[in-house]
C-alpha cells in the first residue's frame, strides 16, 4: 500500500511539473474602439507586438511569427480587423475609413496596457500599419511594413505607372456596389496553400462580412488612375515617419508592384530597411515564410531597447 501511494504522488509531482514546464496557451481578448469590439489573440511575454492582417486573411495568419517572436522574447497580439471573423461588423462605407482603422489599433495596445508597440501589418494592414506611424507616431516604436508601398510611393505609382494602374483593376472592381455577392468564403481561401490551415480559413471568412472587406477599399483605395487619381480625404497628409522601418516584399507580388517601395526612405526620420525577396507573392508571409520570420526577429533583436 505504501509502494502504491509513493507511485500515485510521484506521478502526480511529474504531472505537474509536466503542466508548470508548459507555455500557456495564446488568449483571446478583446479591446473596444467606441462600441465596436476588436477580436486578437495574445501569445508570449515581453515588448508588445500588434500584427494586423490584410485581405483576405484574419488573425491566425500571423501564428508562425508569432511563434517566432514568442521564443525571442516578445508579447505578440494578433487583431481579426473589424469584419472578419470574431470582431464586430459595424455597417456602413464610413465605418471603415482609416481614422476608425487606426483607433483599434490604439483600443488594442492601450488594452494591453502598454503606451506604444512593435506594429507589423500585410496588405490593409500594412496600410493602417503607415497610417497608424504616421497619425500617432507616439504609439508605433518600430515599423515592419509587409507589401503595402508608403502612402507617396502608392499614390505616385498609381499616378504613373501603367503597370500598377493595371494590377489595380481588382480594387476597382470591388469597389463597385454589390461585388460581395461574388465573393464566397471558398473562394476566398483560395489563396491558403496550407491543407491544414485552410478550413480555418474558411470557417473564419464564414463569420466574416463579405461588404465591410469591401468597404476597406471603398472607403480608403485611391479613386480613378493616372492624373485623375485621388487620395480619399481621411488619409493622413503627413507622410512623415518617426520610428525605424523595415518594408518586406515578394517580388511576383501582381496586387502591388515592387517599384512602389523605390524612396521609402525620403518618407522615414529613422533607419529604413527594404528586403525583397524574388520568388515570393503577395502573401510574402507564407511564400517566404521562414526567411521572413527570421529577417523580422533579427531585425527587431538588433534594435531591441
Amino acid at each position: 500500500m505504501i509502494r502504491i501511494v509513493i507511485a500515485i504522488m510521484a506521478a502526480l509531482s511529474l504531472a505537474g511539473a509536466a503542466a508548470g514546464g508548459a507555455q500557456a496557451a495564446p488568449q483571446d481578448r478583446t479591446a473596444t474602439n467606441g462600441d465596436v469590439k476588436i477580436h486578437y489573440v495574445v501569445d508570449g511575454k515581453g515588448p508588445l507586438v500588434v500584427l494586423l492582417h490584410g485581405f483576405p486573411d484574419y488573425w491566425a495568419t500571423w501564428k508562425p511569427l508569432m511563434a517566432e517572436l514568442n521564443k525571442a522574447g516578445w508579447r505578440t497580439a494578433a487583431l481579426d480587423l473589424r469584419g472578419y471573423n470574431l470582431s464586430d461588423k459595424p455597417a456602413g462605407e464610413a465605418a471603415y475609413a482609416m481614422p476608425n482603422l487606426i483607433g483599434d489599433v490604439a483600443a488594442v495596445i492601450r488594452a494591453e496596457g502598454a503606451e506604444d508597440a512593435v506594429v507589423i501589418g500585410h496588405d490593409w494592414g500594412a496600410a493602417i500599419a503607415w497610417q497608424v506611424a504616421m497619425n500617432r507616431p507616439e504609439l508605433v516604436n518600430r515599423l515592419v511594413i509587409l507589401s503595402v508601398p508608403h502612402p507617396a510611393g502608392f499614390a505616385r505609382e498609381m499616378a504613373s505607372n501603367k503597370a500598377q494602374q493595371e494590377n489595380s483593376q481588382y480594387a476597382r472592381n470591388f469597389q463597385q456596389p454589390g461585388f460581395e455577392k461574388n465573393l464566397s468564403a471558398e473562394g476566398l481561401a483560395n489563396w491558403v496553400k496550407d491543407p491544414a490551415e485552410k478550413p480555418g480559413y474558411v470557417e473564419a471568412f464564414r463569420r466574416s462580412d463579405f461588404t465591410a472587406m469591401l468597404n476597406y477599399y471603398r472607403a480608403n483605395y485611391p479613386r480613378a488612375a493616372g492624373g485623375q487619381t485621388a487620395t480619399p480625404p481621411a488619409m493622413a497628409t503627413n507622410t512623415r515617419v518617426k520610428a525605424p522601418t523595415l518594408v518586406i516584399h515578394g517580388m511576383k507580388d501582381t496586387a502591388l508592384n515592387a517599384a512602389g517601395h523605390s524612396g521609402t526612405w525620403d518618407h522615414v526620420d529613422a533607419d529604413t530597411t527594404i528586403v525583397m525577396f524574388p520568388d515570393a507573392a503577395h502573401f510574402v508571409q507564407h511564400d517566404a515564410r521562414d526567411q521572413v520570420n527570421r529577417t523580422v526577429r533579427d531585425w527587431l533583436a538588433a534594435r531591441r531597447r
